[in-house]
């Protein structure tokens, strides 16, 4: 029987931020099980967490597939460790992932900060199907880049990023011949606490936009220091549910930081 957990990342408000699950594992179990939990818990994404060593390996799943990098269930299940003592407060977590080691660490204040891999964006040339995918007229777009994993463009202001209605039917379809996870819009922010908002819209059919998505930010963190010259940012998305993100640069690392609130605890009896 294993015990799972529903918590709500980058947010200090039970019912905001993004919701992930966390499963502590206590053997082994079929990747194929893994996917059908997800799919059960029907999030953005579910973690599984098994102790290696000093270390926990982590695991992600969306409802469709496994996922290479996710910031906000990483930080939810830094929390878990935390909050049911499986780590010492003093204590950093790390985790082995399909994207390297990772770490966490615990704030005086309560607020947990991950060490991720910066993931900075090339510039490219704007796809000549995107603006309309997005609604956006291409003049509203100041620069576009790609990293391995996503699209970034800066629009000409934070209201155009709130107010985009992308076709999400559209976007996935374009995705089939050059394989992307998904779209990153930002802008600098439109308030004088925020250094710059965005959000992100994927090409997966259960997530077509991720409240708070904590491994965009390790291309948003890189770009908004680069263009505004500052080495520590305070970011927000500006999804319906809304997340805060205090973000830090150190060389090849990008720290993310917020916080989390436990809204559910079970086990799974299949």
């Amino acid at each position: 029987m294993q015990t799972i957990y529903q918590v709500d990342a980058f947010t200090d408000r039970a019912f905001s931020g993004n919701p992930a699950a966390v499963c502590l594992l206590d053997a082994d179990q079929p990747d194929s099980w893994m996917q059908s939990v997800a799919m059960e818990m029907n999030l953005s994404e579910t973690a599984f967490l098994r102790p290696e060593g000093e270390r926990w390996r982590i695991r992600w799943f969306t409802p469709d597939m496994e996922e290479e990098l996710c910031g906000h269930a990483t930080l939810a299940s830094a929390h878990i460790l935390w909050e049911q003592g499986l780590l010492t407060r003093d204590a950093t977590a790390a985790f082995a992932s399909r994207s390297g080691p990772l770490g966490a660490r615990l704030e005086a204040d309560g607020s947990i900060v991950l060490d991720f891999p910066a993931e900075p964006a090339s510039a490219r040339p704007l796809p000549d199907w995107l603006p309309g995918v997005l609604g956006l007229p291409p003049a509203a777009v100041l620069w576009v880049g790609r990293n391995r994993l996503d699209y970034l463009l800066e629009l000409s202001d934070a209201a155009l990023v709130r107010r985009l209605t992308p076709d999400f039917a559209a976007l996935r379809a374009l995705a089939a011949p050059e394989p992307f996870r998904g779209v990153i819009v930002t802008s600098r922010g439109d308030a004088a606490d925020y250094d710059c908002v965005s959000r992100f819209f994927s090409t997966e059919p259960s997530v077509p936009e991720d409240p708070v998505t904590g491994s965009a930010h390790c291309c948003i963190g890189p770009y908004w220091a680069g263009r505004l010259g500052k080495a520590k940012l305070l970011a927000y998305q500006a999804s319906a549910r809304g997340g805060v993100l205090r973000l830090a640069m150190k060389g090849p690392r990008v720290e993310l930081g917020g916080r989390a609130v436990t809204v559910l605890q079970g086990s799974l009896l299949a």
